[in-house]
């Protein structure tokens, strides 16, 4: 083993504090490790020689002794390289491995949050409403706290890990931590389990909630209800409770982002001559005029009567398209006065009939082009 000066094996001044001695072994040790450098002799004699120099230096009496008589102060009091220092990769190690040394992982953990689903009418989504739901969730036992353990009693600290909440495996050089397979990471047992709860800390129940629904909201929206989720472990806070919300269809109306959209039939009369009829609204019924001479398929704007976007901003429109509706079940004398009215229509020609004169020309054309 060379005798090199430690100070100078490790790269740092004699005046290094003790975390700078460590950070300096740790790059040195990791360079020159036996697993990254596979026979390789002089990283082999390189990784013992810096395990000789920390174990001198990381030790203060024998870092005292070294620095007054040099290697003769310390000579017969190390290992030569073959210590354990696997603490030192612990610290690297431990929290890529889950563990690490400030001891067990707290065993109090926040509850999982929950989901529900609410079918809305359309009515209550755009004005709002206050709705009462049932939720199967989990609650903290009342009867022990959520400890788990028998009243009067606590937990113990795991036998296994000590109460650690992990357990160190030797791995060649390498020493890891791992969870603790006993307690699970807790670092606690429960020798005599709550009644209630059989040691889990919490109970089921339904419990009922009042769930305020702003207007505005649309079928995916989200509802948070803070501390409504399950129960947290171990007297951990409670998780959240998450309503998602789903719009059934409505018999007349669709929505569109913040506009409504209906169909309304007319007679034949009301589109020919115009008229006036009642139009509903999800505020109530308005009037709209028919202008005389409406051709079916034509929409209609009633501003301000959609919806109010729960985001902000001003109200949408309902946009209203009227359907001509062809008569049926026409009595006998309603066939005849048709049948004038067809005699009378039909002398008028392309007057009365533009649009049904146009498609018939286009059709023409299009048959001429293609027997041309």
């Amino acid at each position: 083993m060379s005798k090199r000066d430690y100070y100078e094996v490790l790269g740092v001044e004699r005046g290094a504090s003790e975390a700078d001695i460590k950070k300096a072994y740790r790059r040195v040790a990791m360079k020159h490790h036996p697993d990254r450098n596979p026979d390789n002799k002089e990283s082999e004699d390189k990784f013992k020689e810096a395990n000789e120099a920390f174990e001198v230096l990381s030790d203060k009496e024998k870092r005292a002794r070294y620095d007054q008589f040099g290697h003769s102060g310390v000579e017969g009091q190390t290992s030569h390289g073959q210590a354990d220092f696997s603490d030192i990769f612990g610290d690297i190690f431990g929290d890529i491995f889950g563990g690490g040394r400030g001891g067990a992982r707290s065993h109090v953990r926040q509850g999982a949050d929950l989901r529900y689903s609410m079918e809305l009418n359309l009515e209550d989504a755009v004005q709002g409403k206050t709705v009462q739901i049932r939720v199967p969730t989990t609650v903290t036992c009342k009867t022990c706290d959520g400890s788990g353990a028998k009243r009067g009693t606590t937990p113990v600290d795991c036998s296994t890990c000590g109460g650690h909440g992990q357990v160190r495996m030797q791995q060649g050089f390498f020493s890891v931590q791992q969870t603790c397979p006993r307690c699970k990471g807790a670092g606690k047992q429960i020798k005599d389990p709550c009644g209630t709860c059989h040691g889990r800390g919490n109970v089921e129940e339904t419990k009922t909630l009042s769930v305020k629904v702003p207007a505005g909201v649309n079928t995916g929206d989200r509802i948070r209800l803070t501390g409504e989720g399950q129960a947290g472990v171990h007297g951990g806070p409670s998780g959240d409770l998450y309503v998602e919300i789903a719009v059934r269809p409505h018999k007349i109306f669709q929505r569109d982002g913040s506009n409504l959209y209906c169909e309304i039939p007319i007679s034949l009369t009301d589109a020919a001559l115009g008229g006036e009829l009642e139009v509903p609204t999800l505020d109530g019924r308005v009037k709209l005029k028919i202008p005389a001479e409406t051709q079916t398929g034509k929409l209609f704007r009633l501003r301000g009567k959609g919806v109010t976007p729960i985001r902000g901003g001003g109200p949408g429109d309902l946009l209203c398209r009227v359907i001509v509706e062809t008569p049926v079940n026409l009595t006998k004398r309603q066939k005849e006065l048709l049948e004038e009215f067809a005699e009378i229509h039909d002398s008028e020609g392309d007057r009365q009939s533009p649009k049904k004169s146009s498609w018939f020309d286009g059709v023409k054309k299009f048959v001429d082009e293609l027997r041309a």
